[in-house]
């Protein structure tokens, strides 16, 4: 199923919600409407498709609450192999899963929306904006409420660019502190935002 500009009036977003419903804790569900509401307003501030981005933001965190065993069907399936720092990182799963998932369950086509789902949680080198903006989303929700998140909610606002290394930053610091391993792709992401910077 391709995205198309008037995707978000027709009947499939109360289906998808349906889902999600059926899916998520309360917690989690008014979670996703939260990013999904935002994801669609930087979309619209910066250029991006604010229908895909809707979209993207809705269904980021669709296998968010599926338990291991539920993750570990998808992987196998679809021939997704795990590193060992994903294997460490249950965080990680559910938007690998969650990517597959609305590929292969929901039949969407669209690469764009499949791939920020796919790397919401660890950003990547070499981003989209759609990729880009779901990523800043999930940090500037309205539901969100950690400690620096009125200064990610100003530089979201102020720039694309000042926001992700804000959010990666932010990212890696928390990891280091709690001694875990930092996935490749978020170390790629922040390399590359801080030479652009530079």
């Amino acid at each position: 199923m391709l995205i198309n500009a008037s995707f978000t009036e027709r009947k499939i977003v109360n289906e998808y919600k349906a889902l999600l419903k059926g899916r998520l804790t309360e917690k989690r569900y008014n979670h996703s409407l939260a990013v999904a509401d935002e994801a669609k307003r930087l979309a619209q501030k910066y250029g991006a498709d604010p229908d895909k981005a809707f979209i993207a933001g809705l269904l980021h965190d669709i296998t968010k609450n599926s338990d291991k065993d539920a993750h570990f069907k998808i992987f196998d399936t679809y021939g997704i192999t795990l590193t060992e720092v994903e294997k460490s990182a249950e965080k990680l799963w559910h938007a690998m899963s969650g990517a597959a998932f609305v590929r292969h369950y929901l039949d969407i086509e669209d690469e764009d929306i499949i791939s920020a789902i796919r790397y919401h949680t660890t950003a990547k080198a070499g981003m989209s904006l759609l990729e880009i903006i779901l990523y800043l989303a999930d940090f500037t929700s309205a539901d969100r409420d950690y400690e620096d998140v009125d200064v990610m909610r100003e530089l979201v606002d102020k720039s694309l660019n000042e926001a992700l290394l804000y959010a990666l930053r932010y990212t890696i610091n928390e990891l280091i502190e709690k001694g875990a391993a930092i996935h490749p792709d978020t170390v790629s992401a922040y390399n590359e935002v801080t030479l652009k910077g530079n």
